[in-house]
């Protein structure tokens, strides 16, 4: 194996990469989107791993076809095998690659396996590129030490992510790689992998054999014979003169070493070696200070003081454990025979294990696996525990930055929460508040309102108003109790306010027993008479459920009216928004100059109401001298008595109520409330 000091780096390494150390400091809040694209990451690293052991049905397509147009003059039924891209994408967990299978057992069962060899091949030749390329790259510089970084960086991945499956990787030795899956798919294809990967990485091919292993859980030895490779070593020779000779810096005789056990129980305080009885030989200060006043008594055998917890499934044998050597190895702490209440139990080091063939020994070097202060107080170490170089130290202090900022970062989550209540207690109070307003004026007066604007006086035109009164309320009143009238207004008037939110009017105000709509103001339409006309006739009916004190139907007397008025809201401490004009005058004059249980209609309300055919309004004319006197534009014109309403899709022995709810349905057909254009003056 050549001598790591002599390898010449890379072209693309040349430019040093800056250290760590070299910062201002720690910044756990950086933002990982300023990583640039190219920049090779972990996420890369697992891409490449996971393009060996779960290929993605994209990648295994691309391979697929790429393998056809190569080798369709081979086996020309390969052709059969070409399928649709986007089929892929229809089921998200589709095996695809065990459909290849099948398919190929189908076609041609004999030379199934070889063409799934090629297919890894070509695995390799279409998805290994870029990226992915260089994260290959970066798992060794020649081939034994790509296999050994196989088995490691899989199980450290498998860690990250929690992955409990069997499959895995395990250098076992020289040119010996074992790889566990239970699709025995993938085992083929994995050997037409490592054999394009060889020529891509290493521009060497060496033969590889296959062959499958005993055992509860499909195994697959790939062995390469590496005889032929030759690496070349450029030897490091430093000019070290003693007494006058040149001798080598590097020197295999123990009695050349530069240290004794004694200092290299110092600086490597957490390590241990081990026989091939996997009895305790040597230990380094940080297990000796825990563990020396035990081994006098019970023993010195490795699992007495030691829980291997990774590689899962090691089998505690000598050769078994030289087999891992190039898995990442977690152990944790024993309470020794008679301590239970050992403080250190159960405290983890992560390491690993090296075979030592001049001693067949095993030494494990390692660091306690701690993220914070706490985890370290509470074993019973100290920071003088954790070498210098070991960045183990760098762990514990930037997990407990961590830690104070994820303390900070959660009590501004639980103000942002608090904050977020506070603001959704407020949305909902404005909204209660915002509901009030538009009860009480049109929605774009009540936005105007809420927001503190200011509101002018505006005209709108063609405006339908609606007035009524009870017929006999002075002498209703004087016969009743304060209190029955006012049950009688409230049961009455609240079914009224139920018609004018049927009906889309705005309800102006209630005075007494004086109940005034209008329509045309908050949403002007061509059928503004209509539904004040249709609220009328509700209106009257809806008498006729209620009775006064004495239990006579109440009576009501309307008058309706359109023209043009001018809004506006009056007062601060209690504004009202307030009808002004002639027009106002009038309408309230077509009330009084009504009868009871009767609905005056001004001629300029009548023209509306015939003015658009399909709407079968019953008027019938009154005298002349019915007309108000205040109302000269009516040039001898009628009013009118709205007698009722017949629908032409409806039975004539309807209800007033189901005729009135067809006009309501067709309004909407007829163009769902054609908007008129406002014209303010």
């Amino acid at each position: 194996m050549a001598c790591p000091f002599s390898r010449h780096p890379p072209s693309e390494m040349l430019h040093r990469q800056h250290s760590i150390a070299e910062g201002a400091g720690w910044n756990l809040d950086e933002d990982l989107s300023e990583i640039p694209d190219d920049a090779l990451t972990l996420t890369h690293l697992n891409a490449a791993i996971q393009l060996l052991t779960a290929p993605s049905n994209e990648d295994v397509y691309e391979a697929l076809m790429s393998l056809i147009d190569k080798h369709r003059n081979r086996w020309p039924a390969l052709e059969k095998l070409r399928t649709d891209r986007n089929a892929l994408h229809i089921y998200p967990h589709y095996d695809y690659l065990a459909d290849v299978q099948d398919n190929l057992n189908r076609i041609d069962e004999s030379s199934a396996s070889e063409i799934l060899v090629l297919l890894g091949n070509e695995l390799i030749h279409t998805a290994c590129v870029g990226i992915i390329e260089r994260a290959f790259k970066c798992l060794g510089s020649n081939l034994q030490e790509f296999l050994g970084s196989l088995d490691g960086v899989y199980d450290v991945l498998k860690l990250q992510e929690e992955d409990i499956s069997d499959t895995g990787f395990v250098c076992a030795g020289e040119g010996e790689l074992i790889f566990t899956s239970e699709r025995p798919v993938l085992a083929w294809l994995l050997l037409g992998c490592l054999q394009a990967l060889s020529r891509l990485l290493f521009h060497y091919e060496p033969p590889i054999e296959m062959e499958p292993l005993d055992g509860d859980v499909p195994r697959y030895r790939y062995l390469f014979k590496l005889d032929d490779f030759e690496e070349q070593v450029v030897p490091i020779v430093a000019d070290n003169r003693v007494h006058g000779t040149l001798r080598e810096s590097v020197s295999s005789d123990t009695k050349d070493l530069k240290m004794d056990n004694d200092f290299f129980c110092k600086a490597f305080p957490w390590h241990f070696i081990m026989d091939e009885n996997l009895n305790l030989v040597q230990v380094g200060q940080g297990f000796s200070r825990l563990f020396k006043n035990y081994m006098a008594t019970s023993g010195l055998s490795a699992c007495t003081y030691f829980r291997f917890k990774r590689p899962r499934g090691l089998s505690l044998r000598f050769r078994e454990i030289v087999r891992r050597t190039n898995t990442p190895f977690m152990i944790s702490l024993r309470a020794p025979p008679g301590r239970p209440d050992f403080f250190a139990k159960g405290l983890e080091i992560k390491g690993q294990m090296v075979f030592c063939p001049e001693s067949n020994s095993l030494l494990f070097v390692g660091s306690p696996f701690l993220d914070g202060l706490e985890g370290l107080t509470c074993n019973g170490l100290f920071i003088s525990d954790i070498p210098l170089h070991d960045a183990t130290r760098e762990v514990i202090l930037v997990g407990e930055q961590a830690r104070a900022q994820d303390g900070l970062r959660r009590r501004m989550d639980k103000l942002k929460s608090s904050i977020e209540e506070a603001n959704a207690a407020v949305t909902k109070e404005r909204k209660k508040n915002v509901n009030l307003l538009q009860l009480m004026f049109p929605e774009d007066i009540a936005e105007k309102l809420w927001l503190g604007a200011q509101i002018d006086a505006k005209t709108y035109s063609d405006v339908t108003m609606l007035f009524s009164d009870i017929v006999g309320f002075t002498s209703i009143c004087s016969r009743a109790t304060p209190f029955m009238v006012i049950n009688m207004l409230e049961c009455l008037y609240k079914h009224f306010d139920e018609l004018c939110g049927f009906f889309d009017v705005y309800k102006v105000e209630t005075i007494g027993d004086a109940y005034c709509v209008a329509s045309g103001l908050h949403r002007a339409s061509i059928y503004d008479a209509h539904k004040v006309a249709w609220m009328a006739l509700r209106m009257i009916e809806t008498c006729s459920l209620y009775n006064t004190h004495d239990g006579q139907h109440i009576r009501m007397r309307i008058g309706i009216h359109t023209g043009t008025v001018l809004t506006g809201v009056v007062g601060r401490k209690m504004p009202r928004y307030c009808l002004f004009g002639h027009n106002v005058t009038i309408a309230n004059k077509f009330e009084s100059g009504s009868e009871a249980c009767k609905i005056n209609c001004s001629p300029t309300t009548k023209e509306w109401l015939i003015k658009h055919p399909g709407y079968n309004f019953q008027l019938q004319p009154r005298d002349a001298s019915c007309m108000p006197k205040e109302f000269a534009e009516a040039k001898g014109l009628p009013c009118y008595f709205l007698e009722g309403y017949k629908h032409p899709t409806v039975n004539d022995d309807a209800t007033i109520q189901e005729h009135i709810e067809a006009a309501m349905k067709q309004t909407l057909l007829d163009g769902s409330e054609t908007i008129i254009v406002e014209e303010s003056k």
